[in-house]
């Protein structure tokens, strides 16, 4: 999943894109065409094959914990297909590594409309959040919240620079450059679910709020001591135009229109059960018609 950005990956998130493979990748099968330039890939029959990161929860890991690992479990048991993963930290690099080489066949937890691939309709519709310890009584709820000048806030981060992450972006434009610590969502690999390292500043009381990634927050809220709060970041689009909240999708290759169209079946087919597992994993959901925003 790719964290929610201002450029490339404008929506997971998670995350950058990332690099490390951790198991060699098999070659590409491909198919011979009339044009030098064009490139097939052939997707097997009875396969699902799938592209994701083995160290990213709530996400997806090499053990099968994540929310995208469960959907995925849906979505081949209605093929009809066994799983077979394709695993690579999700760094720069990431897709031309593997969907786009032909190894696997569909990344699940993509922006809607993402560039470098052809993307279903979305599945979920997430929003950044406030999270904070319950006992420190943060109570903002809005990014024009006047108190924010006085807290130490957390940020992910996706560069060196701070300009491709809206909550880095939207505070600094506010004039808070002192007062934010940022957390690379690269983290340390060799630890478990790197991206979870700002959470853990929260609940050890180094910040007094983090403006994380609903997901990343609501999963990681249930698993923790302290009580948290998670409050949806407002406003929802921040001006001349910064989005905060995002529809996510699943993403096949650009020439795959007929797998994509398969897989939107199914995600219309088992909505309820999709849902559940959401829900199941903390995953706070934006209500596009209302407006709103809940936390499971």
């Amino acid at each position: 999943m790719y964290l929610p950005s201002l450029k490339r990956l404008s929506v997971i998130g998670i995350v950058a894109l990332l690099v490390a493979c951790s198991r060699s990748a098999p070659q590409p099968q491909k198919v011979e065409t009339t044009s030098p330039v064009v490139q097939q890939f052939v997707k097997p029959s009875g396969v699902l094959r799938v592209c994701a990161d083995p160290n990213n929860l709530p996400f997806s890991n090499q053990k099968g914990e994540g929310f995208e690992n469960k959907i995925a479990e849906v979505l081949a048991r209605d093929l009809g297909d066994r799983i077979e993963y394709t695993w690579w930290a999700q760094r720069r690099g990431f897709i031309r590594n593997t969907l786009r080489s032909g190894v696997c066949d569909l990344v699940l937890g993509v922006p809607s409309g993402f560039e470098m691939a052809l993307t279903t309709a979305p599945y979920y519709r997430s929003s950044y959040v406030f999270l904070s310890r319950q006992d420190r009584r943060v109570d903002v709820t809005s990014l024009d919240d006047p108190k924010l000048h006085n807290l130490i806030i957390g940020v992910q981060i996706i560069g060196d620079d701070f300009s491709n992450s809206p909550p880095a972006h939207a505070l600094t434009s506010r004039k808070m450059v002192s007062n934010i610590r940022g957390f690379t969502v690269y983290g340390d690999y060799a630890q478990p679910n790197p991206p979870a390292r700002i959470v853990d500043a929260v609940v050890k009381g180094e910040i007094d709020v983090a403006i994380v990634w609903g997901p990343l927050a609501g999963y990681f809220a249930k698993k923790v001591t302290a009580p948290l709060v998670i409050v949806p970041v407002n406003p929802q689009i921040d001006q001349p135009f910064m989005p905060f909240v995002f529809d996510i999708a699943m993403g096949v290759r650009r020439d795959d229109q007929q797998f994509r169209d398969q897989l939107e079946q199914i995600i219309v087919k088992h909505k309820k059960e999709i849902d559940q597992i959401l829900a199941d994993y903390g995953v706070p959901r934006v209500d596009e018609k209302k407006g709103a925003s809940s936390v499971s």
